[in-house]
């Protein structure tokens, strides 16, 4: 503070104003480092609590379906909704329909098996086409492809559906379903794939589509992982006299094969949740599996989808806990695989990425 003659002299408003200012600016300063590890802190608990928060909404729903249903709930077959204009009957104190028996087993099974064959048909190509946009095509046809590809993931899985219903699926039933079943022998597994081919709506159909889905997603991820790939053991193993194909089975792959397990995961984890494309193509088969490959058969999010307007009909709520608990089922079987991916991941980051042709 300044004096005049020993007297203090008045400090004007602006003065006051700019050492407020300075005093804000010096206060956050000095608590930046510790607003920015509490946000971080926040952001970090975040998805967990919305894991959490789902889950517990989801048990605390299905909890009467779960008194009912019983642990049968899971390996059952059945799936009957009672009358809705029956006697309304009370089981371990829950009001339900009489004569319901829902089992899940052909909905889990459904969702897997077909996931699977989404992620058995799409991971080679999603590598093949990765290694291609980065390793043999011309940059400015790469930039244009990589573009199509990322556009691809953008389309409404409704125009999937529609596509596949309209289009695909009768072309699949009519001109190649029926040379693979005539060509195919009656033994096991492979008999899977013998007659009767349907009209298109079915298991395999449904999984070439999902596999078309999540395509994008896996090869996107990988593309960049080998982007980043060095260049340096790439050239070690070709001065080695490895070929190209060799080059990318013991250098390139090892080297990124954490992060494609986990594109990997991503794309299986859009397929097990995958809804509307299901239930137009995969023929919403109720309490029972496909009979081959072609049959129609029930997917858990599908049969939510569809089994919504039945659950309105129901005055006692019950089917609506049933499907909760089928939402519920879906949400630990996706927990689940990403558990175990992330040990896969694990494991598989410990190993060194071995180059060289073994003697």
């Amino acid at each position: 503070m300044t004096t005049v003659g020993g007297i203090p002299a008045p400090t004007s408003p602006t003065t006051r104003r700019s050492a407020t200012g300075r005093r804000v600016v010096d206060l956050l300063r000095s608590s930046e480092e510790r607003i920015w590890r509490g946000s971080a802190r926040i952001a970090v608990l975040l998805p967990l609590a919305a894991l959490i928060f789902v889950l517990t909404v989801l048990a605390i729903k299905a909890w009467p379906a779960v008194k009912v249903n019983g642990p049968g709930f899971i390996s059952r077959s059945t799936w009957a909704t009672g009358s809705a204009y029956a006697t309304i009957v009370s089981t371990h104190g829950v009001r339900h329909p009489s004569g319901v028996n829902y089992g899940a087993w052909p909905l889990i099974a459904g969702t897997l098996m077909s996931s699977g064959l989404a992620v058995l048909f799409a991971l080679p190509v999603s590598i093949g086409a990765a290694f291609a946009l980065t390793e043999w095509v011309p940059q400015w046809l790469s930039r244009a492809l990589g573009f199509f590809v990322e556009i691809l993931a953008g389309i409404p899985s409704v125009v999937f559906g529609i596509w596949g219903f309209l289009v695909l699926g009768p072309i699949l039933a009519n001109h190649v379903y029926p040379h693979i079943a005539s060509v195919m022998p009656n033994v096991p597994i492979l008999n899977l794939f013998r007659s009767p081919t349907g009209h298109g709506q079915g298991l395999l159909t449904t999984g070439l589509i999902l596999a078309l889905m999540i395509v994008p997603i896996i090869c996107s991820t990988t593309r960049d992982l080998f982007l980043q790939v060095p260049a340096l053991p790439k050239e070690g193993g070709e001065a080695l006299g490895m070929t190209d194909w060799e080059v990318a089975r013991k250098v390139t792959l090892p080297w990124v094969r954490s992060g494609i397990i986990g594109a990997t995961v991503l794309g299986l984890g859009r397929a097990l949740g995958e809804t509307i494309m299901v239930a137009m193509v995969g023929g919403s088969l109720l309490g029972a599996l496909p009979q081959n490959i072609y049959g129609p058969f029930g997917t858990i999010a599908a049969t939510i989808v569809n089994q919504l307007d039945a659950a309105g009909i129901d005055g006692t709520g019950f089917t609506t806990d049933t499907l909760a608990e089928l939402a519920l089922i879906l949400a630990v079987i996706s927990v689940i695989v990403n558990l175990v991916a992330r040990l896969i991941i694990n494991r598989s980051s410990q190993v060194g990425a071995p180059v060289g042709r073994p003697a």
